[in-house]
């Protein structure tokens, strides 16, 4: 017999759509961003050897610079839902509008610092001197579409927290087909070679921050909302941010100690350790739909002071997190026969490999809840307690993963602190603090 009652199943089918309505069309836009780099990658490929190592570690850093700034989405689209929720769309647009100011401006001061410092950059990366020259032009050409690149996460931010996930996802899609089309035409019949490949992105990128603003500046005037640029509202998102970035700095620290130590275990290793990352990264994608979709309908319900809500939501995510874990981790099994001769025929590589991939598996479940909650507390505004969430996972994992060599442990035992101890860790503080209920705060704005 049914334990639930009919009012409770309505509640959970309606979240249930909540959820999948806002986290399939996140899926595809976040699968699509990594198109732009395989794109880019396969093109100019043919070129040569060093223009594709060149092109490698310019990436890298152009990543870099754009993943950092990662909570101009993530405290865009919690601000943006919190006044959606209280009924204010328009005060929600102009809070989404403060959030673009802000990438515009943090974007042209990294195009400041990246054009002259280029080729410390591309040496500082260990980019060889036959790949160098092809990365700083590579680089510097990229760098003018970090602006565009900024203000695409924020403006993402603004259409999440107004609980629209379909139009990042055919922005994206539309974005990544004309940057392949570029890059054809300019690499090969224009013969720009690797600046044309850059200079397709740019363009691409510049596109779709187009298409993004005409979206955005059409819903202020529709809703009365200013556009010009407001000092107060610009720092405002600026100060929710910071907490935002101190999580995702912590985070990269944990992916770049694990990367460092792989590489002391020798070649087949590191060889393992980056197709493991490869996968890690595609799982993310998948989980980090629902945390998506978390942020927007959490800062929602928290916005129209249905704590109530925001907390049975909130199980209900934890619960589709978990279970997409397992689906995750069981098809990681099933597919591993098939995924490591993708990557590698290089047996040593194989034999690491294989219980890697195990403890992948294993864990997803655990990342399952994890991404989800970390996505609730997002959504909720509660940076601060984030941040320091994560600076205590890494003090538990960073100190663990640098005595594997010396102890003796090799791969194996390296994820088992990355994907064991660190996600075990993030979930045990993200845990306590969804059981506390503190991070329900209701209200327009987070007191």
């Amino acid at each position: 017999m049914n334990s639930v009652p009919p009012s409770g199943r309505a509640a959970l089918r309606r979240h249930d759509r909540e959820i999948l309505g806002l986290a399939l069309p996140a899926f595809g836009a976040l699968v699509a961003e990594p198109l732009f780099l395989m794109a880019d990658s396969a093109i100019v490929g043919h070129l040569g050897t060093a223009q594709l190592a060149g092109l490698g570690v310019a990436s890298a850093l152009l990543q870099t610079c754009v993943n950092v700034f990662v909570f101009l989405a993530y405290a865009t689209t919690a601000a943006v839902a919190r006044r959606l929720g209280a009924g204010d769309r328009s005060a929600a647009l102009r809070q989404g509008i403060d959030g673009i100011w802000l990438a515009l401006l943090l974007g042209l001061l990294v195009v400041a610092v990246a054009l002259p410092t280029a080729p410390a950059l591309l040496d500082a990366f260990g980019a060889s001197a036959t790949a160098a020259p092809y990365g700083t032009t590579y680089l510097r050409v990229s760098a003018l579409g970090i602006p565009a690149m900024l203000i695409v996460l924020a403006a993402t931010g603004v259409l999440r927290g107004l609980q629209d996930t379909r139009t990042p996802l055919y922005v994206a899609v539309g974005g990544f087909v004309l940057n392949g089309i570029l890059n054809l035409l300019l690499v090969y019949p224009a013969g720009l070679g690797i600046a044309g490949s850059a200079w397709g992105t740019v363009i691409a990128q510049w596109t779709m921050a187009a298409v993004y603003l005409t979206v955005v500046v059409r819903g202020a005037r529709r809703h009365g909302a200013p556009l010009r640029p407001d000092l107060a509202g610009i720092r405002a998102s600026g100060r929710a941010g910071v907490p935002l970035l101190i999580r995702t700095l912590s985070l990269r620290a944990v992916m770049m100690i694990a990367t460092a130590v792989a590489a002391r275990l020798g070649d087949a290793d590191v060889a393992a350790h980056q197709i493991t990352l490869t996968l890690w990264s595609l799982l993310a994608f998948a989980l980090d739909a629902i945390a998506i979709a978390g942020q927007a309908i959490i800062g929602r319900y928290l916005g129209a002071e249905d704590e109530a809500g925001a907390r049975a939501v909130c199980r209900r995510m934890v619960q589709w997190g978990v279970a997409s874990g397992v689906v995750l981790g069981a098809l990681v099994l099933l597919v591993r026969p098939l995924f490591m001769p993708l990557f590698t025929t290089d047996q040593a590589v194989i034999d690491q490999l294989t219980p890697v991939l195990l403890v992948v598996a294993v864990t997803q479940p655990v990342a399952g809840a994890v991404f989800v909650l970390d996505g609730v507390l997002t959504g909720a505004g509660d940076g601060t307690y984030l941040a320091g969430a994560m600076l205590v996972t890494l003090a538990v994992f960073a100190p663990v993963a640098l005595l594997v060599p010396t102890l003796g442990g090799g791969l194996t035992a390296l994820w088992w602190t990355v994907a064991g101890l660190m996600m075990t860790t993030r979930l045990i503080t993200l845990a306590l603090r969804a059981r506390s209920g503190r991070w329900a705060v209701p209200g327009a704005v987070r007191a």
